[in-house]
């Protein structure tokens, strides 16, 4: 049995001295046709470990829903691991950072108002904790290293120091970890600064850094007098946000501080070893002074790319780590084959304003209702009301999580951003008044920092010309899990389509492939091929093109769909070979 031990001078695996070399694999990013081929990959690099977080929200998306299919079959992806020869990390949160939609935890914790997230304090988080744990460990307990599984150790939390000072919170999660069965290793992992307040009695501390190798891991050593060394997150790359570049990392750079990493003799993680993808709206954000929301590629400069091809860091990173431990003596696997085919004509369209009843029934209130009242995880809120009075009206709207699209009679009007700071709209209400509709798109909850209590929709008070707007609104969820059934007709392109729209189009394809799909042209909005949610779309970039996975397509007929949020200088797209992740950084 593969069982890891931490001894005053190292690892210890099976009695022997024992190296974590691991990367980072987030089955929730990969579509599970694909795992294999990246475990294989891994091994490749001469990784012996895996690493990966479980995201909560995913597993558990209402209190009482859990989800362990397709996908989210952790406990597959895990058997797949120990058949590849791979050892496994889980850091099963409850939080998990990974620039993911709220940092894993479930939107519904949030419909409680003064909810405390992360926190000893609140008996209610710590029971849904709890509940969460009592679902998930009995399914990966059989592949715990102590039962004969590749599981070598559990992390606790993740980053804490960053967060709060709680040691009642740390001690409760490890508690519930060893009540559980869960009788490995524990650890935990903090920035060099941190690790005082995110450490916990008898439990590993890790550090992570991307780069100042012997600064950081001697701040590990000043607090952890002795045991094992290990970086838990090596950055070897990083992530884009909306309105940005392209990041990337000098491979020779990061293979010098991997290197030093190993010559230290500490045991690594990479991350990313493969980043993989923010399907659907599963994208976090950031708001450290200003909302930042995550690109839909987690493609994170990794030494395997988005669509899992080797990239240069990988060679450089082969090299560097067969000075330190064997690497397997076998061809590098070459790039998969790619799709190309151009000017698939999305030649259907059913504006979304005229297709509301099918879309789900609203709610009535006398106030918007946020997302979490709603009981809704992702996707976009409608909020309709009636403006009696004619004349000009200015609309201030307290809170907007995350992007109000306004329209006026169904017309367009004006959009309000978070991310901008933006609050206030004026207008003209015709005589007789008209009907006032707001789309609010979630686009990402919040996940680093106080901001992870994040609700979605409208938070605050709508005020119009100073004065409250309470009455009789509608709040009606559009949660967009899947593209909806519709009543398409043929596009008149002699008639400007207005507002938000579905657009639909067929392709064949004779042999199934990987792809990218290119939206130049197209604005913002969301993309779906065969059904499957590939994600977001912003021509603001830096990203210019979507993901597709082989899987998804089948041989013959194939459906895309748009969800296209203003509107189109085309009225097709293109499968491209090659991916546009858009200007790299300077």
């Amino acid at each position: 049995m593969p069982i890891l031990r931490v001894e005053r001078d190292g690892f210890r695996l099976d009695g022997e001295p024992f190296r974590i070399i691991s990367g980072g694999l987030h089955y929730f990013r990969v579509h599970p046709a694909q795992w294999r081929d990246r475990l294989r990959k891994a091994r490749l690099l001469g990784l012996n470990t895996i690493d990966t977080y479980i995201p909560w929200n995913l597993h558990q998306p209402r209190p009482d829903t859990f989800r362990w299919d397709g996908g989210l079959d952790v406990a597959a992806f895990i058997d797949l691991a120990q058949a590849e020869g791979l050892h496994v990390l889980l850091r099963p949160g409850p939080y998990i950072c990974g620039e993911w939609e709220g940092g894993g935890l479930p939107s519904w914790l949030l419909a409680y108002p003064d909810i405390r997230l992360r926190s000893s304090a609140d008996p209610r988080y710590l029971a849904a904790v709890d509940d969460f744990f009592g679902e998930l460990l009995p399914r990966v307990l059989p592949f715990l290293g102590t039962n004969g599984g590749p599981v070598l150790a559990v992390q606790v939390e993740n980053e804490y120091g960053a967060y709060g000072e709680d040691p009642a919170y740390l001690q409760h999660l490890v508690a519930s970890l060893r009540e559980h069965g869960v009788d490995t290793p524990l650890f935990t992992c903090d920035q060099p600064g941190d690790l005082t307040r995110g450490s916990v009695p008898g439990v590993l501390s890790t550090v992570n850094f991307g780069s100042k190798v012997a600064s950081g891991l001697a701040a590990l050593r000043a607090h952890q007098p002795e045991g094992p060394l290990m970086c838990t997150e090596f950055w070897n790359g990083w992530f884009d946000r909306w309105g940005g570049v392209h990041v990337v990392r000098d491979s020779a750079g990061a293979a010098a501080d991997l290197d030093a990493v190993l010559t230290a003799g500490a045991s690594v993680n990479l991350y990313m070893f493969h980043g993989g993808t923010n399907f659907g709206f599963t994208n976090g954000a950031n708001d450290k002074h200003t909302y930042r929301p995550t690109v839909t590629s987690y493609d994170y400069d990794a030494p395997l790319d988005e669509a899992g091809d080797p990239t240069p860091k990988y060679a450089a990173f082969r090299e560097v780590i067969a000075r330190h431990a064997p690497v397997p003596d076998e061809l590098l696997p070459a790039p998969s084959k790619k799709l190309n085919l151009r000017g698939i004509a999305l030649d259907q369209v059913a504006p979304l304003l005229d297709n509301l009843d099918r879309l789900g029934p609203s709610a009535r209130s006398d106030r918007p209702l946020t997302m979490e009242e709603l009981g809704q995880d992702f996707g976009f809120v409608l909020y309709e009301t009636r403006l009696g009075t004619p004349g000009p009206a200015v609309l201030h709207l307290a809170e907007i999580r995350d992007r109000a699209q306004i329209f006026l009679g169904g017309q367009p009007v004006g959009v309000l951003e978070r991310e901008s700071h933006e609050h206030t709209l004026a207008f003209a209400v015709p005589p007789g008044g008209a009907e006032l509709t707001l789309l609010v798109e979630n686009q990402g909850r919040v996940n680093y920092g106080d901001g992870i209590h994040d609700r979605k929709g409208l938070p605050g008070p709508v005020a119009v010309n100073g004065l409250p707007l309470m009455g009789d609104w509608r709040s009606r969820p559009l949660p967009l899990a899947d593209p909806p059934a519709l009543p398409y007709r043929d596009v008149d392109r002699a008639i400007p389509l207005v507002g938000p729209a579905f657009h639909r189009g067929t392709f064949d394809v004779e042999e199934p492939a990987d792809t990218f799909l290119d939206l130049t042209g197209w604005t913002k909005g969301n993309a779906w091929i065969n059904g499957f949610h590939l994600g977001r779309y912003w021509s603001r970039g830096p990203q210019r093109s979507l993901y597709v996975p082989g899987p998804v397509l089948r041989p013959g007929s194939n459906e895309i769909v748009l969800l296209e949020l203003h509107a189109s200088s085309c009225t097709s797209v293109d499968l491209r070979d090659a991916p546009d992740l858009g200007p790299i950084e300077e």
